[in-house]
């Protein structure tokens, strides 16, 4: 087999497992099927230091690596950044290297190294949920979109923050390799779930504001409780002690979203966990949490996440099923 020449962009300040993360399942990959060569390149050779101020050891200055011949090009990110992409020298190399290689990725805020070197112009792209403002506003030759994990726009590959950076390094493996290798590096590296891109970035705890009174808490706490239970207007009213009309209000404001959004959202995530953990049927998840039949979940797993729930449940399962 071919080895496929995979080089990890690093400099002063990078986050730590933005290389470490998608380095180990490429390095696992290569153990299984040999196709894999895995370099480490920076602005200069030798030790440098990562954000949480473990050194790490890079063979190669970008000035003494050929930048021909390289398969696909992942730049971590980290709070070193900003520094980084108003080095010349180093984007010079990443707009050359770029230039050539088949696949060009990036790792959370690495997008903005690859952003300096001109390699994103008109692509959709995404990183880590918190560097979104800052993305718009500086780079608005983009088209950004926070909210999944990954994108993939051509030849570009784009992921948010630390994790995610593995679960794009397996969607590379796969693309390479096939599906079978990318589950058996998933399994050996004991990684709980393989998740897709359009996996958000944002579970029910992040996606919503937290209920400031103790009427909405109630009302929040119902649903959590049993996401498959009625949750009407008037039902939750009655859990929060306001006039359906009142809840409306006070809920939207509070947290953002109106109740029969917020629901839905909390029927996703504990669908999604069902299809993952879980052995029952499709149709049994529906009715368990609300949804009512499979063709109703189908609808609005393909609204929310762009994916049947058939397919999730096949990307998700966990790895001890697998085992």
């Amino acid at each position: 087999m071919k080895q496929r020449r995979i080089v990890f962009v690093v400099f002063e300040g990078f986050q730590p497992l933005d290389l470490f993360g998608p380095y180990e399942v490429f390095q696992h990959a290569h153990h299984l099927t040999g196709g894999y060569s895995c370099q480490i390149t920076a602005p200069l050779p030798g030790p440098v230091s990562s954000g949480s101020g473990v050194p790490v050891h890079a063979p190669y200055g970008v000035a003494d690596l050929d930048p021909a011949g390289i398969d696909t090009l992942v730049v971590a990110g980290g709070g070193g950044i900003d520094r980084a992409r108003h080095d010349p020298t180093l984007t010079r190399w990443i707009t050359t290297a770029g230039a050539t290689a088949r696949r060009v990725t990036s790792v959370c805020s690495g997008v903005f190294l690859l952003a300096a070197a001109g390699l994103l112009a008109g692509r959709r792209v995404t990183t880590h949920w918190a560097r979104e403002e800052q993305l718009v506003r500086e780079h608005p030759e983009l088209v950004v979109d926070c909210d999944p994990i990954f994108l993939r726009d051509g030849r570009v590959w784009t992921s948010a923050g630390v994790t995610a950076g593995m679960d794009l390094a397996l969607a590379l493996v796969e693309d390479d390799l096939g599906r079978e290798v990318a589950h058996a590096v998933a399994q050996e590296m004991v990684m709980f779930l393989r998740r897709p891109g359009s996996q958000s970035q944002f579970s029910v705890a992040l996606w919503s504001a937290q209920p400031a009174s103790d009427p909405i808490r109630a009302a929040v706490t119902a649903i959590h409780s049993d996401p498959g239970a009625r949750h009407g207007i008037n039902d939750l009213a009655l859990h929060a002690g306001l006039s359906p009309r009142h809840l409306q209000r006070r809920f939207t404001a509070e947290l953002g979203i109106p109740p029969a959004t917020y629901v839905e959202g909390v029927r996703i995530e504990a669908a999604k966990r069902a299809l993952a953990e879980s052995a029952h049927s499709i149709e049994t998840i529906a009715r368990r949490y609300g949804f009512g039949t499979a063709e109703t979940l189908r609808r609005a797993f393909h609204r929310h996440l762009s994916v049947a729930p058939s397919d999730y449940r096949d990307r998700f399962r966990s790895t001890k099923e697998r085992l």
